[in-house]
């Protein structure tokens, strides 16, 4: 699933194709990208690309004569280029350039997301608006990782993937920050120390200049996609050997989401239940009777 990295580098390849183009011709197809949005607006995005940024995971796109473009990745999307006439599997929106390649807006699962909007309005959507900080182009120490994250309730795995506090920290690279500084997932925020936030910081830019470096090509290939070979340290590992220690990676369900970890390089401490496991019910026992077992 794209995150930050991910569509970092989707940007940076959009910044090079379109550089020195214009787009002919728009087109997209009728599917659920584009909810909400009108497919004639998205055919009025010719021209040359004046601008494209990023914030968490969202692609902005700024066209000449004050149009603009949203652009989600979702869980499968991706942007490709081919030369015109190629035909491209899964492919729900074109710009057709002036140099004879078309770029394609792949999603093979449909949640990924565009919508053309003024220009003048992608900074100002809700959606983007809602946005916590955002790493690569904002910055992230510990400080300022503890201000976005220590006042929540939740797990910490879980209040960091929360993109109203940290945009663009999904479920693989949130389970990397935290093998990285050593930090239990099931942690509390309120109980991690200042070294402790600075470590967590440090993981979380380690982590993302660790995809940068081992994306190969200008096509994104996500772990789910055959052919893909896990490079991460502790994500996806769960009954294999830590590649720090060599404990058997662990894994449990948190957020609705899979989390990886090294019991031995991310101890929990002591007090709070183990997660993933219910805590033990003591045996009732009524006026001094045995308790009577139960049958499996």
């Amino acid at each position: 699933m794209p995150e930050l990295p991910e569509v970092e580098i989707a940007r940076r390849n959009l910044a090079r194709w379109f550089k020195g183009h214009r787009v002919v011709r728009a087109e997209a197809d009728a599917t659920r990208v584009f909810r909400g949005a009108e497919l004639a607006h998205f055919a009025r995005l010719t021209g040359r690309v004046e601008a494209l940024e990023r914030k968490g995971k969202y692609l902005l796109l700024t066209l000449e004569g004050g149009r603009g473009l949203m652009a989600h990745l979702g869980m499968t999307g991706k942007f490709v280029r081919r030369a015109q006439g190629e035909v491209v599997p899964y492919s729900r929106a074109r710009f057709h350039l002036d140099d004879g390649f078309v770029i394609h807006f792949c999603d093979p699962r449909l949640f990924g997301r565009m919508e053309p909007v003024p220009s003048g309005g992608l900074w100002e959507l809700a959606s983007v608006k809602a946005l916590g900080r955002d790493p690569l182009t904002e910055g992230l120490t510990g400080p300022q990782l503890q201000e976005a994250v220590g006042d929540s309730k939740q797990d910490l795995k879980v209040a960091l993937m929360d993109q109203g506090r940290v945009a663009g920290l999904g479920n693989i690279h949130a389970a990397e920050a935290l093998f990285r500084a050593g930090v239990h997932p099931a942690r509390k925020p309120a109980s991690l120390t200042p070294p402790e936030w600075q470590r967590l910081a440090e993981g979380v830019h380690a982590a993302f200049d660790f995809a940068f470096k081992e994306q190969e090509g200008e096509d994104i290939v996500y772990l789910e996609e055959p052919g893909s070979v896990n490079r991460f340290l502790v994500y996806g590992r769960a009954e294999g050997p830590c590649s720090r220690c060599g404990t058997t990676v662990e894994s449990f369900t948190q957020g609705g989401r899979t989390t990886h970890f090294c019991p031995k390089c991310q101890p929990l401490p002591k007090g709070p239940a183990r997660p993933g496991k219910p805590p033990k019910r003591p045996s009732r026992v009524v006026d001094g009777a045995k308790p009577r077992s139960r049958r499996r």
